[in-house]
């Protein structure tokens, strides 16, 4: 069995490509589902955000995976080989552990140590584990990178300030427009990141907020939260007529906001318009950017605002690496283990074996025995040999994975007769 992360993300390909690989949440138990059904792949999880897909699996054999997970990727973002190889990476056995981990811990955010990825990993493992793709081995990683992703926020100050996506496109906001005291701000999408930018506008003060959401209900939770005005989809046109400035973050998977749209909707407004789109896929047409008064800010605008402010938590960042080479060094040592309890399993069940055939061929010498008697001699049998077998036991899981390990564990397959 191999471990093998396969995917493209912030860092390997440009935003173009990554929407067109983003899974949205409804489409992800199928896509992950029909993925583990792959002859090569024995467990998966898929972790697709606005700044990642990848692919973490349990390969029965190493190239047949990678096959399995690179068709599985064209196939997504109908893409040919030659367009996703150069921005494709991969990552195997202890250095894919390594690179979940970061990504837990925020290391490999657009914005280091955005917290919001700590939900996507226990979503993308919750949908794993519902249709049956995840097991013993991926629910031991991911398991394992929750706990890092949970101790980095807990030991430093790597979330600390701007880390979020929601939150950096706030802070980006009030740097391009300025003081939002008396801004018209409409808030497209009322989800996880339309939330975040709602929350985050509603404690930063002074902006006059309005929530734009598909579902009426849920538009008016958040707006009532915020202070906000909430509308639905009907209202879009008059939302972006009133507006200075747009933040947009839906789960369309189309564009929202066209030329056509924002040239009706601001026929009679000649205020210049600034637009922050944070979606994947994006929610503005490429072609809003070439219209007079308006400008268009999107993730990629984001991550290089968010570098500049990256240095006031790059001495956390010293601080979780160290956590995450800790971490992957405690999962190595729990992977090792688990992978001699089968053996230790079989050799306690040979044992238990002959204890009881030997107290059955004794039968007849303990049938005057009380039951009080009876359950004493099987108590001190049980225990004499639990006590034989608990060093042995110790050393395979201690020793397993090295070579004086593999020894043990021959020996005791040809002591105890277990194939």
């Amino acid at each position: 069995m191999s471990l093998l992360v396969v995917g493209v993300n912030h860092r390997s390909g440009p935003l173009p490509l990554l929407e067109r690989l983003t899974i949205a949440p409804e489409d992800l138990a199928k896509r992950v589902s029909g993925l583990a059904q792959r002859d090569n792949i024995r467990e998966a999880v898929v972790l697709s955000t606005c700044n990642r897909t990848e692919v973490y699996v349990v390969a029965e054999r190493f190239h047949g995976a990678y096959s399995d997970v690179c068709e599985f990727l064209c196939e997504l973002g109908g893409l040919d080989a030659d367009e996703l190889s150069p921005h494709i990476f991969s990552r195997h056995e202890t250095a894919a552990v390594e690179h979940l981990f970061e990504v837990a811990a925020g290391l490999d955010s657009a914005v280091l140590g955005e917290g919001e990825i700590l939900g996507q990993i226990r979503n993308a493992w919750d949908v794993a584990l519902e249709e049956s793709a995840a097991r013993a081995s991926l629910n031991l990683l991911m398991r394992s990178a929750v706990e890092t992703g949970k101790r980095a926020r807990t030991e430093t100050a790597i979330g600390r300030g701007t880390a979020s996506v929601s939150h950096a496109a706030v802070e980006m906001l009030a740097d391009v427009v300025g003081d939002l005291r008396g801004k018209r701000v409409t808030v497209i999408g009322a989800g996880s990141m339309g939330e975040g930018v709602a929350v985050a506008l509603h404690k930063a003060g002074g902006a006059e907020i309005c929530v734009v959401n598909r579902s009426p209900e849920r538009g008016a939770a958040l707006a009532q939260r915020v202070g906000a005005v909430a509308v639905g989809f009907d209202g879009l046109d008059a939302a972006l007529a009133s507006a200075d400035v747009v933040v947009a973050s839906t789960g369309s998977g189309e564009p929202v906001i066209t030329a056509e749209l924002l040239t009706r909707a601001r026929i009679d407004c000649d205020r210049p318009l600034h637009i922050i789109d944070i979606a994947v896929p994006r929610d503005v047409d490429p072609s809003v950017a070439d219209l007079d008064g308006i400008e268009v800010l999107d993730l990629d605008d984001l991550r290089d605002w968010a570098d500049l402010g990256r240095a006031k938590r790059v001495k956390e960042a010293d601080l979780v690496r160290a956590i995450v080479v800790e971490e992957v060094e405690n999962f190595a040592v729990e992977q090792t283990a688990r992978q001699a309890a089968p053996l230790v399993a079989a050799m306690r069940q040979a044992a238990e074996a002959v204890r009881a055939a030997e107290i059955e061929r004794f039968a007849s010498r303990l049938a005057d025995l009380s039951d009080a008697d009876r359950d004493v001699v099987e108590a001190l049998t049980k225990g004499i040999v639990s006590k034989l077998l608990h060093e042995p036991s110790v050393r395979l899981k201690t020793d397993a994975g090295t070579p004086q390990g593999d020894r043990n564990a021959a020996a005791v397959r040809d002591l105890f007769d277990l194939r």
